[in-house]
C-alpha cells in the first residue's frame, strides 16, 4: 500500500482543518478520491468526493474532479466539507432485526417508514430507531442525518437494509454494494401476465428532465440490470415476480418493470394510473441479502418474509383465482 505524507498536523476531521498533501512518484497516476481515501481514514469517501466537487480541495490550485488522474509533485491542498449539524433525538421505532453483532445489523423495515430524515422532518425515522436501538452507530464522517445506512429503500417499500455500526465496516459495505457481490432479491406485485416467465432487462436509469422527483429509461443515463422470474399469476391480472438487481439505482425496479409495461402494483408515480387507490402501498418488498460479511468473513444469508399487508393481499388474489379456476370446472 502506498504512504501518504502531509504537512498538517491538524486532527482530519470535519472541523474543516487545513490539509496539503504532496503526491510521490510512486503515487502518479492514482485517481484523486482514491489518493484521498487512503490518505485521510478517518473521513467517509462521501465527505472526500462532495469536498472535491464543491472546490474545497484541489490540486495545484485547480478545481479537479474526482476522477482526476494524479502527477508526480502535484500538490494537494483544501479542507472538508462539513456536514451541517442537526440534533437527531433517539425513538422507539419498531422493527425487526434479523441479524446483529458488534459490526453491523440487518433489519426488516416496515412499510410506511422513512429511512432519512430531511425537509424538515427530522423524527419518526427509521435513523431515529436506529439511535435508539444501538449503543454505537457509523456516523459516516460526522453525518448525523443518515448514521450507519448503507443503502436506502423508499418509504413505501419494505423488508431488509443493512446498517453499519462502525465507519470501517461502512465503508466496506458500500464497496460492496459499489462492485454487485451482494446479492439482492427483490418480491414485487406486479400489474399484468408477463410474457415471458424468466428474463432480464438492461436499460440505463437517470433522473427524469421534467418531472425532476421521478427516474426514467434514458440513453446517458446510468447503467442498469434487473432480472426477474415469475413466480405466481393471478386471475385478476396480477403477477407475484421474483426480481434480483445487479445495480442499486434509484427506483430501478419500479422504473424497469414500468418500462415493459408492468408496473408496480400500488406504485402511483409509475403506474400511469392504473389501479390507483387500490392498494394500501407500492407492493414491492427487499426479501433476500447474501453476502460476506465485511469483517468476519462470515457467509450472511438472510431473508425477510412478507409484510402483513402485502401477504394478505396476496392470499386474497390466490383465493380469487382458486374460485375463478373451481367456477370453469
Amino acid at each position: 500500500m502506498s504512504h501518504f505524507s502531509s504537512e498538517s498536523s491538524s486532527d482530519l476531521s470535519l472541523s474543516g482543518p487545513q490539509f496539503i498533501f504532496h503526491v510521490k512518484s510512486e503515487q502518479a497516476g492514482c485517481r484523486l478520491d482514491h489518493f484521498l481515501v487512503r490518505a485521510i481514514t478517518e473521513t467517509s469517501r462521501s465527505i472526500l468526493t462532495e469536498s472535491v466537487r464543491l472546490g474545497l480541495i484541489k490540486v495545484d490550485n485547480l478545481q479537479r474532479k474526482s476522477s482526476y488522474c494524479l502527477k508526480a509533485g502535484e500538490c494537494i491542498a483544501g479542507s472538508l466539507f462539513v456536514t451541517p449539524v442537526i440534533n437527531l433525538m433517539p425513538e422507539e421505532i419498531p422493527f425487526d432485526v434479523l441479524f446483529e453483532d458488534s459490526y453491523l445489523l440487518i433489519l426488516s423495515k416496515p412499510p410506511g417508514l422513512v429511512v432519512h430524515p430531511g425537509s424538515g422532518n427530522y423524527s419518526g425515522t427509521l435513523v431515529n430507531g436506529l439511535l435508539y436501538h444501538c449503543n454505537t452507530i457509523a456516523g459516516i464522517g460526522g453525518d448525523e442525518v443518515r448514521p450507519g445506512i448503507v443503502h436506502r429503500l423508499d418509504k413505501d417499500t419494505s423488508g431488509l437494509m443493512v446498517v453499519a455500526k462502525e465507519e470501517g465496516t461502512h465503508r466496506k459495505l458500500v464497496d460492496a454494494f459499489k462492485a454487485r457481490i451482494i446479492e439482492k432479491q427483490y418480491l414485487a406485485l406486479l400489474h399484468g401476465v408477463l410474457k415471458q416467465k424468466t428474463g432480464r432487462i438492461v436499460a440505463s436509469i437517470g433522473r427524469h428532465p421534467v418531472h425532476r422527483q421521478k427516474m426514467t429509461i434514458r440513453d446517458d443515463g446510468r447503467y442498469a440490470a434487473t432480472s426477474w422470474q415469475v413466480l405466481q399469476e393471478f386471475s385478476a391480472g396480477f403477477s407475484l415476480v421474483r426480481l434480483q438487481i445487479e445495480t442499486g439505482r434509484t427506483h430501478q425496479i419500479r422504473v424497469h418493470m414500468a418500462s415493459m409495461g408492468h408496473p408496480v402494483a400500488g406504485d402511483i408515480v409509475y403506474n400511469s394510473g392504473r389501479g390507483k387507490g387500490k392498494f394500501p402501498r407500492q407492493l414491492l418488498h427487499s426479501a433476500h441479502l447474501r453476502f460476506v460479511h465485511p469483517v468476519t468473513g462470515e457467509d450472511l444469508d438472510v431473508s425477510a418474509p412478507l409484510w402483513p399487508d402485502f401477504s394478505s393481499i396476496i392470499d386474497q388474489l390466490a383465493d380469487e383465482t382458486r374460485h375463478a379456476g373451481q367456477e370453469r370446472l
